[in-house]
This record gives structure tokens, C-alpha cells and sequence, in this order.
């Protein structure tokens, strides 16, 4: 890894950066104009602060130590030598000379926040090349993981940590004059995902690895990802997110590769049954490779993203008469299709770009795997390029898991493959089709399952709807010769849907052709089972599973908490980071005074940095002592962010009636984004900052009490608001919410949880039991039995005189004195328009739980000690178990662990 460049210039270029930093961090604040709001994305003001150099190595050591953002804790496993520390700053000063052609005397921190990246990234290649190499000689089951979404957030101090040099690059910026934390904060999150869909797959990537899977990421790379959110007079507005604006030192264009996707167009009929697909719009599909390291074991697995490119940078004929925006104008059509991540991850919108999008990714996907299923490599003995002719053993080598219905279309694009390009026979490739795929279901809301107008699939996709049509035939004479006479059954278990415009149920393709369909909880998964797809259940018991959620230790423990994490390395070891269920050695220290004490002593530093934060960000001074009460994830109607804002007036109201009365001092942190076309959505932000305008001001209330909405959350801010949390908010309705992870996250950080038994919760209650978890509200057979007896939300409303005083406010324009009736269309959705999430029923025991909380948080000891618990029995959700479930389960795929020593020859790509 040692520079190769002269050592004069090398030796020039340590000497230029440590005698000029000082000064050239002066001069980036003066060449800095004023950042501007909008555009939310600042492209010069990148500033460093000027450094000492003048420092001793103990002086170092010292002041590294007492920075408390370290990873002092896992150097043991590192190799912080003076030749390595050479290397890296080598490494750093080519990159930032040679690469980003810059002179330390101009270079801003977003300069060595790059060249640092490169310089890591260099590290990451070696390992990179030999993976591949592996898999390409050793033509393992490859997993091809495809989800529209991968929400990776930032990758810089995740790739070190995995690599075990986070320490090592610390310490040599550091002698350099520079400071991790602040070159971390530069990199700008990759939000390719909405939220909880794009997350998972991005800790199952790091599982993947970890596991040493062999394992691709097939996804878009969109040119703007999740919108970010400005919060102005309270209400939620949205801006792009250019996140490419300064590049992405992490991808690796591969050109070579590019492949041609087709729309529209018409179906010929040839001979001996055969069709054809021809004419209509080509676009291309260029890949680009993401290193997903896993934790120190030299697997390097690959996500690569598609983009799309116009085959013609411009038609000719319109260009020579001068008509240059006509000659562009299909060049940028094409590539619209990357354009932008759609916002709406909980409702379907059947828009054709929408459709487009989804298509994109499968139709190249597919064409990438069937090139790498052809050439393989098995031995040195075997000649390169050796290319298989049969598509028999296809299944056998492929697995490909579709992450909810976005990627469904995948089934018929094999079929078309298959049938129509390589001459299999329908019989061949469907068996071919059904032993390859396996379909994820995350959500039971009739409003977000994917179905598409026939007629836009006919004429964007014509082919493929005639392949969709004989699945379904075929399918519905199964199902007659299985039901004969069960006409009902027969219409409800069709691919196609008749009533209103006709449709294609996307869900349904999935569980026809795929021979594995798993639900993300316990609870999920039971429902999808008696009532979503209860007539597939009963004609295919064998083929529903279920795979509860996890998350990676990784990044949501041992990076994001590094105070508690250093703890718990310091009583048990290291082995948890790649076997979670090692917590459970934790469960003899909730006796322990000392380990207790320090618990609490990192759950105060980790709250003291987000008030810090808090202060910074939103002028509000918050009391690091108070209950953290935090409620983070999207907003929407079912995740029930508005029963929180309900009690949050419950208890402003029992402090302004009796203002010197003894409260547990609480701090409630809510955050989230709005689709933006989820009107009711946006309207909960807006009463949130209303109400919290109302608390944070009134002199009663003297500090009792601070309501806080966190602007633009995203995944980094969640690595810093997670380990500070004492209470966590999972309250969705019983039965809505398909599994959650932000519980998870919650739980292995030292929260407790109040929450509904609903998603992964079920699972939480039974690991922890009744005394660790707080748990409200209705079961779901409650719910059910509730609307089918008629549920009146006005009785609840007219009983509860609390209830009653707060709707009033809301409706009556106590917190929108500019608009009293602003807020008038959330209190209609409660008692005009059903109540369909039951907030009314679920109130009263909620607030009796949360007054049950005040109570309880008061004696810090025992609580700190529930939270241990809590800690300890959270191995079950590693995304390491649940990878490993379906690596057994589903895909019958095993690990490839790299040799120990490294081959010499090429790997193939």
C-alpha cells in the first residue's frame, strides 16, 4: 500500500501538508461565501480550522484518549505502526496531489474527506479483487439480493471499521493536523431509500459479507435520492437531493458492461410459436460497483447500481437544421429514468416513469446474471471463458430474492429470456423461473400493494403482459383442477383484476412464480398467512416462511455508540460484533454496581452530544438528565405519530393545571418525512411544530417539558439521536406495521420500549418479558373484532374528559391562532371519517402506560438496569441471523470464505 511516488516528492508533499495546513484552513474560511437556503446543498463552504503540529507523541496519545471519538477500544486488533501510519499518509497526500489535483495550501476539508476515502477505498480493492476472483474460479450459488431501494447512508467510518483501520487512519490524520470527526461530517449520506425497505437492504449487504456470502446488490443510482426536508413555518417543504454534486469516491463506473434496455415496441409472431419483441425505445444501463467490505474477514462483496443513458447523445437531423433542444430532447427523456428516487414508499402510484424505473432494474439484472451464470470458471486446469451452453443447473447457481413487488417484474423478463432470446421451451423456463426466485412481502396496507394498469402495460411492456396473461392461465387451471367449482376462490387468486380498471396484482406474480414467500415478523407473517394470502396459503402451505428483520451490529452498535460499545468490550470481549447472541454474557452484570455505573455514564455522554446537537441546530436547550422520549421513522397515519402528539397535550395540560406540581422532566424528539403528496402526513408535521412552539415557550411549563421536531432525518442523524434515547416510541396500530428495525436499534442501544404488540415488538415482549417493555393498546384480533362489531370513535371522544379537552384544542386553533381551523381535517379523520387507525380506543391506556413510564424513570438505577436487559437479549435481531436463515432456508446457498493466501492471477469481473 506504499506510495510510488519518488521519495523526494513524497517526503515533499508530508513536509507541505504539515508546515501549511494552518494557514490553508485560513484562507478556505475567507474564499467561503455565505452558504445559501435553497439550495439545501452547499457547494463551497467546506471549512477547516487552523492545527497544531507541534505536539510530542505522548501529547498525542494523550489528547486522542480524551476525544472520546475513538476506537481506542478495538486497537488491540489493529496494526497501529509507524510503517502503517506511513503508508496511509502516503496514500492520503498522492490522492490529494495526484487525484483531486489540489495543494494543501487550497485544500478545504471536503479535499481530505475525499482523498481520505480514496486512500481507504485503496485499501478495500485488495480484497475486492480476490473475492471475485474466488467466486469466478470457485462458480459458487451466487445471491443476487434486487430492491429499488438501498439506503446506505454514509460509507466512509463503516468501511474503515469493517477493514479493522478506523484507529490506524485516526491516528495518522491526527499527527497530520487533522480530525476524523470533522472529515467524517463532510460525507454526504447516500439516501437511495425512503426509509425502513432501503435500510434493511443495506444491512443485509453488510451481513452478507460478514457471512462471506457470495452475494450481489442489484439497485437504481438514482441522480437525486430521498428529497431532503427543510422545515419552514413549522410545515415540511422538499429540495433535491444532489448527493452526486461533489461525485462519489465509493462507485466504480464499469462501462464495459453496459446494457440495452427495451419499452414499448410490438410483439410479432413467428414460426413454431415463437415471438418476437421489436422496435419501440432502447435505453441503456450502465453499472456502477460499490466495495461492501465485511468485518475483517476479506470478503468484499459488490453492489452495483444501474444508470440510464440515452444510446444517442443526439439525433442528427434535428441538430443540422438547428434545432438543438429537439436533438436533446430523447437523450434526456432516457435518462429520466434514474432521474429521481419516487418518494412514496407506503402508497403505490401506478405513473409509467414509475413503472419504467422497476423495469429498468430487472430487465438488466436479469441480462448481468445470465452473462455471469455463462462464463465461469472452475480451476487453473480449465481453459478462461469457458461458457455454459444449458440452462438446467441455472437455479443451481442463481438465487435471486425480490425485496417487496417492485422487482416482480423480473418473473416475466426471465420467462422472456428464457423462452423468447436463449429457445427454452415454456415448460423449462418456467420450472427454471420458480426454482430461481423468492419473494419478501413487507406490508399488509391495501394502499401500498403494487398493482398495474393493464393498458399501460400493454403498451409500455406488450410482451411481457402476454407472458403475465399465460401465467395466469395456466395458474387459474391449477387452482380449478385443485377447487373445481370454487368460482370465487378462482377470481380472488388471479394474477389479473377485473373489478374497476384492470389491473395486475404484482403481489400475486411474485407468489405464483417464486417457490419461497416469507413475511418480516412473526406477527406479519401469521397475517399474510390467515387473511392477505390466505387462499395461496391453503393451495401452497410449504411455500410461506417466515424471516424476521434484523439490523448489523456494526454500524447500528459498535459504530454509532461508542461509548456503550467500548463498555461492553471491555467486560466481554470482541465476539459479539459478528455473534450478537454473545450479549446475552451481559445479563450476570445487571447486578453489578460498577457495570451499572457505567451504563448510565455512556447513556449520559451519548445524551449530552445529542443536546449539544439540539442546541446547535434548533436553539433549544434541553435537559440531559430529563426522559429522552423519542418517536423517529416516516410519517404516516398507521405509524400513529399523532396519538403521541395527543398525549404530549394530555401532559402540557396537567402541568398548566398545576404549575408547581412534581412531573418527570421529558424530553420528546419526533422525526420523519412526509411523502410529499401525503396531505394528512404533512399536516401531523405541522401540528408537531405548532405544538411544540406552544411547550418550548410557555413559562409554566419551565422546562418540564421540550418538544422537538428533527429536521431532515436521515440515517446519519439517526446514528447520533439512537444511542441516546431512553424511551422509544413503537406505537403503530396492532397488525399494521410488518416489522420495524428502528425498534431494533432502539433496543441494542439501551432503550426501553413502549409500543403495541405489532411487528417485530411480538418477538422483543417474549425475549425481554412483561417487566422490560411497556406494551398498550389492542392485540390484533382486538382490532378486528372492534370494526366488525362498529367501531364509534365519538363514544371515546365524548368519555375521556382529557381526550375531549385536547381535540378541542387542536380543533378549536389553540396551537394555529393564525388559522384557527387549520388543524380541523386531523381531528375530522378521528371522529368524522372513522378513526381508522383507533387512536380514541388506544388512548386511555396509553396514557396510562406513559404515567406508569414517568414513575418508573425516576429510579435511574433500576431502569438502567432494565435497559441491560434489553441489551443483552438483542442478538436475536442481527441481520446476521436473519441472513443466515435465509442463506439455509430459501436461497440453499453457503458461504465462501477467502484463502489465507492470496492468489496472484486476475480475478474476472
Amino acid at each position: 500500500q506504499k506510495s510510488t511516488l519518488p521519495n523526494t516528492m513524497s517526503d515533499a508533499l508530508d513536509v507541505s501538508l504539515s508546515e501549511t495546513a494552518t494557514s490553508a484552513a485560513q484562507r478556505s474560511r475567507s474564499a467561503s461565501p455565505t452558504p445559501k437556503t435553497p439550495p439545501p446543498v452547499d457547494l463551497v463552504n467546506v471549512q477547516t480550522r487552523p492545527r497544531s503540529y507541534s505536539q510530542d507523541e505522548e501529547t498525542i496519545n494523550r489528547r486522542l484518549r480524551q476525544q472520546s471519538i475513538t476506537f481506542d477500544f478495538v486497537a488491540s486488533l489493529e496494526e497501529v505502526t509507524e510503517e502503517n501510519m506511513t503508508a496511509v499518509r502516503q496514500l492520503f497526500n498522492r490522492h490529494l496531489h495526484c487525484t483531486l489535483a489540489k495543494d494543501v495550501g487550497v485544500a478545504t476539508d471536503r479535499d481530505f474527506y475525499l482523498s481520505l476515502s480514496y486512500a481507504v477505498r485503496d485499501h478495500v480493492m485488495a480484497g475486492w479483487y480476490r473475492t471475485q476472483k474466488q467466486y469466478y474460479e470457485t462458480d459458487p450459488k451466487r445471491i443476487y439480493y434486487l430492491s429499488m431501494e438501498f439506503y446506505m447512508g454514509r460509507s466512509l467510518t463503516n468501511t474503515m471499521i469493517n477493514l479493522g483501520i478506523r484507529s490506524l487512519c485516526e491516528k495518522t490524520l491526527y499527527k497530520m493536523g487533522l480530525k476524523m470527526e470533522e472529515l467524517e461530517e463532510v460525507e454526504v449520506d447516500a439516501g437511495l431509500g425512503n426509509g425502513g425497505l432501503g435500510r434493511l437492504a443495506a444491512c443485509f449487504l453488510d451481513s452478507m459479507a460478514t457471512l462471506s456470502l457470495p452475494a450481489y446488490g442489484y439497485g437504481l443510482r438514482y441522480e437525486y435520492g430521498i428529497f431532503e426536508q427543510k422545515i419552514h413555518d413549522g410545515f415540511q417543504e422538499e429540495y433535491p437531493d444532489d448527493w452526486l454534486t461533489f461525485g462519489n469516491p465509493w462507485e466504480v463506473a464499469r462501462p464495459e458492461y453496459i446494457l440495452p434496455v427495451q419499452f414499448f415496441g410490438e410483439v410479432k409472431w413467428l414460426d413454431h410459436g415463437k415471438f418476437r419483441w421489436e422496435g419501440g425505445q432502447v435505453t441503456l444501463a450502465v453499472p456502477y460497483d460499490t466495495p461492501i467490505p465485511g468485518y475483517r474477514n476479506n470478503t468484499v462483496n459488490t453492489m452495483r447500481l444501474w444508470s440510464a443513458r440515452s444510446p444517442n447523445s443526439f439525433d442528427l437531423s434535428y441538430f443540422n437544421h438547428g434545432n438543438y433542444i429537439k436533438a436533446v430532447i430523447d437523450r434526456n427523456l432516457a435518462e429520466n429514468i434514474t432521474r429521481v428516487l419516487y418518494p412514496n414508499d407506503n402508497f403505490f402510484e401506478g405513473k409509467e416513469l414509475r413503472l419504467k424505473q422497476e423495469y429498468f432494474l430487472v430487465s438488466a439484472t436479469l441480462q448481468d446474471i445470465i452473462r455471469r451464470y455463462k462464463h465461469f470458471r472452475i480451476g487453473a486446469t480449465q481453459p478462461d471463458g469457458a461458457e455454459r451452453t444449458s440452462f438446467e443447473n441455472f437455479p443451481l447457481k442463481a438465487a435471486v430474492q425480490l425485496n417487496d413487488t417492485h422487482p416482480s417484474l423480473a418473473i416475466p423478463e426471465l420467462m422472456r429470456l428464457l423462452v423468447d432470446v436463449e429457445g427454452l421451451s415454456w415448460d423449462e423456463a418456467w420450472a427454471i423461473c420458480k426454482s430461481t426466485f423468492s419473494y419478501t412481502n413487507h406490508t399488509i396496507l391495501p394502499e401500498a400493494l403494487e398493482r398495474w394498469p393493464v393498458a399501460l402495460l400493454e403498451r409500455v411492456l406488450p410482451r411481457h403482459l402476454m407472458i403475465i396473461y399465460e401465467i395466469n392461465r395456466r395458474h387459474l387451471d391449477h387452482v380449478t383442477t385443485l377447487f373445481p367449482g370454487d368460482l370465487d376462490r378462482r377470481g380472488r387468486m388471479s394474477l389479473i383484476e377485473e373489478h374497476g380498471e384492470k389491473s395486475v396484482n404484482m403481489a400475486h406474480l411474485c407468489i405464483v412464480g417464486s417457490h419461497t414467500v416469507n413475511g418480516v415478523a412473526e406477527i406479519h407473517s401469521n397475517i399474510l398467512k390467515r387473511t392477505t394470502f390466505r387462499d395461496f396459503y391453503e393451495m401452497w402451505p410449504d411455500k410461506f416462511q417466515n424471516k424476521t428483520n434484523g439490523i448489523t451490529p456494526r454500524r447500528w452498535l459498535l459504530q454509532c455508540n461508542v461509548p456503550l460499545s467500548g463498555l461492553i468490550i471491555s467486560r466481554i470481549g470482541e465476539d459479539w460484533i459478528t455473534n450478537l447472541d454473545h450479549l446475552t454474557k451481559l445479563l450476570p452484570l445487571v447486578d453489578d454496581e460498577s457495570f451499572v455505573q457505567d451504563f448510565m455514564a455512556a447513556k449520559l455522554k451519548n445524551k449530552r452530544r445529542l443536546a449539544r446537537i439540539l442546541k446547535k441546530d434548533y436553539g433549544v436547550e434541553v435537559n440531559p438528565s430529563s426522559l429522552f422520549d423519542i418517536h423517529v421513522k416516516r410519517i404516516h397515519e398507521y405509524k400513529r405519530q399523532l396519538l403521541n402528539v395527543l398525549y404530549i397535550i394530555t401532559l402540557f395540560n396537567r402541568i398548566k393545571a398545576n404549575p408547581r406540581g412534581e412531573f418527570t422532566p421529558r424530553t420528546v424528539i419526533i422525526g420523519g418525512k412526509a411523502a410529499p403528496g401525503y396531505f394528512t402526513a404533512k399536516l401531523i408535521i405541522k401540528l408537531i411544530t405548532s405544538v411544540a412552539n406552544v411547550v418550548n415557550t410557555d413559562p409554566d411549563i419551565c422546562g418540564r417539558l421540550k418538544v422537538i421536531f428533527l429536521e431532515n432525518y436521515r440515517v446519519s442523524l439517526a446514528e447520533k439521536v439512537i444511542p441516546a434515547c431512553d424511551l422509544s416510541q413503537q406505537i403503530s396500530t396492532a397488525g399494521t406495521e410488518a416489522s420495524g428495525t428502528g425498534n431494533m436499534k432502539f433496543m441494542i442501544n439501551g432503550a426501553l420500549t413502549v409500543g403495541t404488540l405489532d411487528g417485530a415488538n411480538v418477538e422483543m415482549h417474549r425475549l425481554i418479558g412483561d417487566e422490560n417493555i411497556y406494551i398498550f393498546g389492542m392485540r390484533v384480533h382486538e382490532v378486528e373484532e372492534l370494526k366488525e362489531s362498529g367501531y364509534d370513535p365519538v363514544k371515546y371522544y365524548e368519555s375521556n374528559p382529557e381526550l375531549k379537552k385536547v381535540l378541542d384544542m387542536i380543533r378549536d386553533g389553540f396551537f394555529s391562532p393564525d388559522a384557527k381551523d387549520r388543524f380541523q381535517h386531523l381531528v375530522d379523520t378521528l371522529l368524522v371519517h372513522g378513526d381508522r387507525f383507533c387512536l380514541l380506543k388506544d388512548y386511555e391506556d396509553y396514557v396510562r402506560t406513559q404515567d406508569i413510564i414517568n414513575e418508573d424513570f425516576l429510579d435511574k438505577t433500576k431502569w438502567a438496569r432494565r435497559c441491560i436487559i434489553n441489551v443483552a437479549n438483542g442478538g436475536f435481531f442481527s441481520s446476521d441471523r436473519t441472513i443466515k436463515q435465509y442463506a439455509d432456508e430459501i436461497w440453499a446457498a453457503r458461504p465462501v470464505p477467502l484463502p489465507e493466501v492470496p492468489q496472484e492471477t486476475a480475478a474476472a469481473p
